[in-house]
């Protein structure tokens, strides 16, 4: 057994393999002291993780105070490969964040109800992640769970729902669940979204009927967000949209010693599904989609300097934007990050 703490709170891991044990207690005081801040008080004195066999399955679930963690997702698993997400930690955090959705508010027994669960202990963990990697690591688990997405919408076979009114749908409440709610973030502000987190805890925390709906979490989010992101949470939540973005064309040209313009050519195209997975196109509207310039792969990740990353008014189906960075560009995109739903990411970033 191993014995730690954060604060007041005494954290144990219980094991028989201690391969990951470290990354779990970092995970723990990470997420506790993210959580706290945040949201609301921890409403226990103590933490635990206890290692259960892999042959009872490849999970870990929130009980009261208490994580059973498989060995085969925790204790034995093999994170030596650096450009691997680290799962150990993020499940850790997805775990104690069931502390406060689900142990602290839980939803009422209706449509959506997964979504103030899961989605949001999502999201609370891959704040966690983000604050401990890095906002330009942040890509790889995007990706990640928008492939999953895509994956889960193409097997429906009953039904898919907006996120607003999930039902038992994992690809939907987990999966597109992390996207939208960092998408969100990115576009009302991390202290906003926390903001009616923290609320939409005070109101709810520890009480009996009526429970809250997911309809409650939004009307939330909306007194926080402006004016400009309404049709934004509309469809993130209530609608099923999809884009399709892509670059078409880039060059770079050299301005002068240390300066460079870069020409990149865009097709944006926006569509809403409904539950049978049509797709009608739709306006653009005012959408807002981050351009980005990158320079050379760095650090253990390998991952692109990040140069410039902007958002800019995407309103027709094909634009093009010229920008100017001070550093030599190899790659450009539209939505390089991957903080939308898009139908084939992988056309979203050209090499210069």
């Amino acid at each position: 057994m191993l014995k730690d703490n954060w604060q007041d709170v005494a954290i144990e891991i219980y094991y028989r393999h201690d391969y990951n044990i470290d990354t779990m207690v970092r995970s723990t005081k990470k997420s506790l002291e993210y959580f706290t801040k945040n949201f609301s008080p921890y409403q226990y004195r103590q933490f635990r993780i206890m290692e259960f066999p892999r042959f009872q399955g490849r999970f870990a679930q929130s009980f009261p105070n208490t994580i059973p963690f498989s060995e085969s997702i925790g204790f034995t698993a093999d994170l030596t490969d650096p450009k691997k997400i680290d799962y150990v930690f993020y499940v850790t955090a997805h775990e104690l964040a069931h502390q406060w959705w689900a142990h602290q508010v839980l939803g009422a027994d209706v449509q959506g109800s997964s979504m103030i669960v899961e989605t949001l202990s999502q999201y609370s963990a891959l704040m966690v992640m983000e604050k401990e990697y890095g906002k330009e690591q942040m890509k790889r688990f995007l990706e990640f769970e928008l492939d999953n997405y895509l994956r889960g919408r193409g097997g429906e076979i009953i039904g898919e729902q907006p996120l607003y009114l999930v039902e038992n749908q994992p690809y939907i409440h987990y999966r597109k669940g992390s996207v939208v709610m960092y998408a969100l973030q990115d576009y009302i502000g991390e202290e906003k979204v926390n903001e009616a987190l923290a609320e939409f805890i005070g109101n709810y925390a520890f009480k009996g009927a009526p429970y809250p709906t997911s309809k409650d979490l939004i009307k939330l989010l909306r007194e926080k967000a402006q004016p400009e992101h309404q049709s934004m949470i509309t469809d993130l939540f209530e609608k099923i949209v999809i884009f399709d973005l892509s670059v078409t064309e880039a060059n770079v040209e050299a301005i002068a010693a240390a300066e460079y313009e870069v020409s990149i050519d865009v097709q944006a195209l926006k569509f809403e599904a409904d539950d049978n997975g049509q797709e009608t196109e739709v306006s653009l509207g005012e959408s807002w989609i981050d351009i980005g310039v990158f320079g050379e792969k760095q650090g253990l990740h390998e991952t692109p300097q990040l140069i410039y990353l902007e958002k800019h008014r995407v309103d027709q189906s094909t634009m093009t934007f010229k920008i100017r960075v001070a550093e030599k560009p190899l790659s450009v995109g539209i939505d390089p990050l991957n903080k939308l739903i898009d139908r084939n990411p992988e056309d979203n970033v050209k090499t210069l």
